[in-house]
């Protein structure tokens, strides 16, 4: 049978196949919300996923505490800041402005609000990368949140050489994918499964640059399994006293950051 050209259907079929494939898209999501996690996962307690509602009154008492005693850089490094799911560069802005104050490049990732990986999120986040790299004459230093540290790790290994650190901060990367408190959320809004992401992927290998691990045991949405990772998945790890949700505001995490920006050998372009 002949394909039917849409612009000889009627109104009614032209409704009827709108209204068909909605109704598919709509019943996939669905499916993916009734999933379930394997065995091996292990989640968050409830209590701490609860208490992550909290940083709802972050603005506020940040205005509140003491302003962060942070010292000028000796060795500015460009940082790139990657969010979390299901944010944006705006969410990002505070941390920013703090290493700002240290005399850091910091800049945006590029992609707006993020919604998961796509066929061409990593090619268009590598192209960016290497166009920071080059413009300012050193290797950047990617620090990603949650989903964001996934997409840093990723692309370190693809960019290596415009790469110099890569920290993580309550990002996914080992364990199990179900291992987190909303993998089904993220299912219904990425489109697909946690075990089948649209590009390919080996999350529990290390980058092949130094790999910071920040993970909290107040972390409410992320196992700190997954976000702690192996003694073969990441250089190191470094345990902070924050919820998921407080990375990018968090004083211990900012100060950590700073410190490892400091600690940054590896920076300058080949």
């Amino acid at each position: 049978m002949l394909p039917v050209d849409a612009d000889t259907q009627t109104p009614i079929q032209r409704f009827r196949r709108t209204a068909g494939a909605v109704g598919g898209a709509f019943a996939h999501r669905i499916a993916l919300l009734r999933g379930s996690s394997p065995d091996n996962a292990h989640s968050p307690p409830l209590k701490l996923f609860y208490a992550e509602l909290g940083a709802v009154a972050e603005p506020v008492l940040r205005r509140f505490r003491p302003q962060l005693q942070i010292e000028l850089s000796e060795q500015p490094r460009v940082v790139i800041l990657l969010p979390g799911f299901g944010t944006g560069p705006t969410r990002m802005r505070y941390m920013a402005l703090q290493l700002e104050r240290a005399g850091h490049t910091v800049k945006r990732w590029g992609l707006g609000h993020n919604l998961g990986p796509t066929d061409e999120t990593l090619g268009l986040l590598s192209d960016r990368i290497c166009d920071v790299s080059a413009r300012y004459g050193q290797k950047v230093v990617l620090v990603g949140w949650s989903l964001g540290g996934v997409f840093a790790r990723e692309v370190a290994k693809l960019k290596p050489d415009c790469v110099a650190k890569v920290i993580t901060m309550g990002s996914p990367f080992s364990h199990s994918p179900y291992s987190n408190n909303l993998w089904r959320a993220y299912q219904v809004v990425a489109g697909h499964s946690v075990e089948n992401p649209p590009i390919p992927s080996d999350l529990q290998s290390k980058p092949p640059v130094e790999t910071i691990a920040f993970w909290s045991p107040r972390d409410g949405v992320v196992s700190r399994r997954a976000a702690c990772g192996g003694a073969d998945e990441r250089d190191r790890a470094v345990a902070l006293r924050c919820t998921h949700l407080t990375f990018p505001t968090s004083p211990d995490c900012i100060m950590a950051i700073i410190n490892e920006l400091e600690g940054c050998g590896n920076c300058k372009t080949s």
